[in-house]
């Protein structure tokens, strides 16, 4: 696995289309801090806690993919504006956030996500 931060944020990304909550935590440390801003959302802290959670993320989420926009990094920090692709029950959904990333040798060890909760609940006919 590639350890440079920008590489490593690209291929965490890239790992939600395959499906494998065990893929994706790959690229998390065991002290992973999961940080949601959105009142939606919720946070967590450690890659098992976390490993734990995406099935039903997955689940609710069907054939998810992070398309980025931009992508800026300095240093181990890396900020990524998104556009979350996926269907959730039968809608199609596309939810434009944005993630903060802290690599540390190759894992991520942090991540902040700010999605628009109220794009999501509009297009899912809850608001």
């Amino acid at each position: 696995m590639a350890t440079d931060p920008t590489s490593v944020v690209t291929s965490y990304l890239a790992s939600f289309e395959t499906g494998d909550p065990e893929t994706i935590a790959a690229h998390v440390s065991d002290g992973f801090d999961n940080v949601h801003t959105s009142a939606l959302g919720s946070s967590s802290h450690g890659r098992s806690a976390y490993q734990d959670r995406l099935p039903a993320f997955l689940s609710t989420f069907e054939g998810i993919r992070y398309e980025p926009v931009e992508t800026v990094t300095e240093g181990d920090k890396v900020a990524v504006a998104y556009i979350l692709n996926a269907t959730h029950g039968d809608v199609a959904v596309q939810i434009p956030g944005m993630f903060r990333f802290t690599v540390d040798d190759g894992l991520i060890t942090r991540r902040v996500d700010y999605f628009d909760s109220l794009t999501f609940l509009r297009q899912t006919g809850q608001a």
